[in-house]
This record gives C-alpha cells, structure tokens and sequence, in this order.
C-alpha cells in the first residue's frame, strides 16, 4: 500500500522515533504509546493515537508529558515499580472506536 512504509533504521536511542518524526506530514496518523514521540508528532501537525484509544492533541499533549516524567521520576526513585494495568479487551473496543472515528472523519470513508 502507498499508505503504509516499512523503514529499517540505525540502532540507537530514538532512532527509530527520529525516523518517524522527519518522515511524517501534516495529517499523518502514529499510533504510538510512546508520548514524547506523540507530542514532536503533534508539533508537526499531524495526528496521534495511543493502543488504548487515547486522542493525543495540542490541548492534552503537555499534560501527558508532565504525568509521564512525574509517573518516571516516581518509578527511578523505587517508590513505585508498577508499570501501566494490562493491555485487555476494553482497551482493544476502545482503540477500534478511536481509529474509526480518526478514519471517518479525515479519511472520508
């Protein structure tokens, strides 16, 4: 398909992300759970969407930044060692509603 690429990058920290970034255009849609990487795909202006059916935009993106450099800084800390609750069937309705939404509305179908 001509929508979709398939790219082999360098090994390294944020390659693959700075890869992404440099190739994506305004109105692009990343899934990605990776919020940094939303919030440069979103200064780009283009789309973002997490695996669980989150909506990243101008008016939230920040928020998740803070909430995930606070929720590291706990963790690096060792006072909280849990990772996000399991990938489960709700969140899978979810990201399907998501997308379908984002599909409808700017991929016209």
């Amino acid at each position: 398909s001509d929508l979709i690429r398939y790219i082999i990058v360098e090994q390294g920290a944020d390659e693959a992300d700075n890869q992404i970034v440099e190739a994506i255009e305004e109105g692009d849609l990343v899934i990605t759970a990776d919020i940094p990487l939303a919030d440069r795909t979103i200064s780009k202006k283009a789309h973002a969407i997490d695996h669980r059916g989150e909506l990243y935009s101008v008016d939230n993106i920040k928020q998740y930044l803070a909430m995930r450099n606070l929720m590291e800084k706990i963790r690096e800390s060792g006072e909280m060692t849990k990772g996000p609750k399991p990938f489960d069937q709700k969140d899978a309705h979810q990201f399907a509603n998501q997308l379908h939404k984002f599909l409808t509305k700017y991929c016209k179908i």
